[in-house]
């Protein structure tokens, strides 16, 4: 794995651990009536998908478990259809998803850094 691709990741988790932050004590009333915590946590999800561009196709091959394409299309979603995001999908991600993410991710890393 390249460097530019291992730093993206540990980006990637960095990134999630911030939208998990943000959202931290919310439920879905809280978080849908915030407009900071939306903000916030929608640019940490568009930025996840934005370093997704920085994973090699062999890499994406590689650790197919992950859903690279899912993330990068919801980053361009964020960004071409601001206004458009059904806030009940961002949370579903946030409640369900992006914790495996984090784990699949830091897995990647423990594999690629020879299991350290």
């Amino acid at each position: 794995m390249k460097s530019k691709e291992y730093m993206s990741i540990k980006k990637m988790i960095d990134y999630i651990d911030k939208a998990l932050r943000y959202t931290e004590k919310c439920n879905f009333e809280t978080f849908s009536t915030n407009e900071e915590k939306i903000d916030a946590t929608i640019f940490a999800l568009s930025q996840i998908g934005e370093l997704v561009k920085n994973i090699d196709k062999k890499t994406m091959e590689k650790y197919s478990n992950i859903e690279w394409v899912i993330i990068k299309n919801l980053r361009n979603k964020i960004i071409h259809d601001y206004e458009g995001i059904n806030l009940n999908i961002i949370w579903d991600i946030i409640t369900n998803d992006i914790l495996d993410l984090k784990i699949n991710l830091e897995d990647i890393l423990k594999s690629e850094s020879g299991g350290e």
